[in-house]
């Protein structure tokens, strides 16, 4: 899915929108003991309960794509009868009207999911009527290409709030806040079917993670069935390691920035193009990227067999999870220096006096300590 996919779900969660006709709610404890479980029908709740609930599910639908957002498709042999897939599948196809099917998937998430803390497991079932687009990409409302049915998971944590101070409007006072437990934003969740070229496609699935360094693997592996997918700052630790193992111990630091302002230009690049996919690194396209920025030939022989050895493969790398678009730093041990990723020319290495340094080329503005101090 691309960001106006998720965006165009994300529209369905408002009270005006929305098709939401089920939604199930398992509250479950540290020891993975079931508290309470029970399913509504959405609309019948108040609205100022709804509302709450369309907090969470956009939520799970938010964050970067390739981080906290993951496509991510199903082996097909998850997809015959037995398979992960096809259960998730019967569920959608449900309505979320099968309470034998819903204790399945509570137990399923309960047995996968691991964490100490309490929380609250929401799933929701929703028809939306796709409108069609015309060639200008504008929204016909009165003409319905399909139905798109699909289930969205929601794990948020449940924590006892903080203590403190409350006022009693009764007693015109303030006095101890009674403590109780409250549903946190959620940790993690998923969107099954994907909704794919504006379409329902049941052999991929959106998966949440809020902190993408924390994917819960055995979630992915036992209750998705989908192949791990290697987590942002994995693949940024596998693109340095590309660059560290390629340039061996003439790891030379004009090299490397050159790679970081080739990489940072074909990001630029991309974006002008307006093109909605992230961009995406194949093994070829990383070794042209070391070619163009100065790596030698005879350093890149062995690069493929290094690249399958570091990273596998058929793995692909998000450019957009191994750039550093926001900072360059450059750091010593006694030293750090960080440049706008646009200016990184600013800085370069010179002999000076017979030493090997880093030069910083300065204007007429500098401080020091908040301080603006006249260059020398």
């Amino acid at each position: 899915m691309i960001q106006s996919e998720i965006s165009e779900i994300k529209k369905q969660f408002k009270h005006e929108n929305t098709a939401i006709t089920k939604v199930c709610c398992c509250y479950v404890d540290g020891e993975k003991n079931v508290k309470t479980k029970y399913t509504e029908t959405f609309l019948c709740l108040p609205e100022e309960e709804t509302h709450k609930y369309f907090d969470i599910f956009k939520k799970t639908l938010s964050g970067t794509i390739g981080k906290n957002l993951i496509n991510m498709e199903f082996p097909l042999s998850e997809e015959f009868e037995g398979g992960k897939q096809e259960f998730l599948l019967r569920l959608r196809d449900s309505e979320l009207r099968d309470e034998n099917l819903l204790n399945e998937f509570y137990d399923k998430v309960i047995q996968s999911y691991d964490t100490t803390s309490n929380y609250l497991i929401l799933l929701i079932y929703s028809a939306y009527d796709v409108p069609g687009k015309t060639k200008d990409n504008i929204m016909m409302e009165d003409a319905s290409d399909e139905v798109y049915s699909y289930i969205l998971c929601s794990i948020c944590p449940v924590k006892l709030a903080k203590p403190g101070l409350s006022f009693n409007e009764d007693t015109n006072q303030f006095q101890k806040r009674i403590q109780d437990w409250v549903v946190d934003r959620p940790s993690n969740g998923f969107l099954f079917p994907a909704f794919n070229d504006r379409s329902t496609d049941i052999h991929s699935i959106l998966y949440y993670s809020k902190n993408s360094e924390e994917l819960h693997h055995d979630l992915i592996d036992q209750l998705l069935g989908c192949e791990i997918p290697m987590s942002a700052g994995g693949q940024k630790e596998t693109f340095q390691t590309l660059i560290r193992e390629t340039l061996g111990e003439e790891c030379d630091y004009e090299i490397v920035r050159n790679i970081h302002d080739k990489l940072n230009d074909i990001i630029e690049e991309h974006k002008a193009q307006e093109i909605p996919e992230p961009l995406i690194l194949e093994k070829a396209e990383v070794k042209n990227l070391f070619a163009e920025s100065g790596v030698e030939e005879e350093k890149l022989q062995n690069f493929e067999k290094n690249y399958d050895e570091i990273a596998g493969e058929k793995t692909t790398l998000l450019a957009s999870n191994v750039a550093s678009t926001r900072v360059f730093e450059v750091k010593t041990p006694d030293v750090i220096i960080k440049v706008n990723p646009e200016r990184a020319d600013l800085v370069e290495t010179k002999m000076v006096d017979g030493r090997r340094c880093l030069v910083i080329e300065i204007n007429d503005q500098v401080e020091v300590n908040g301080i603006t101090v006249r260059p020398i």
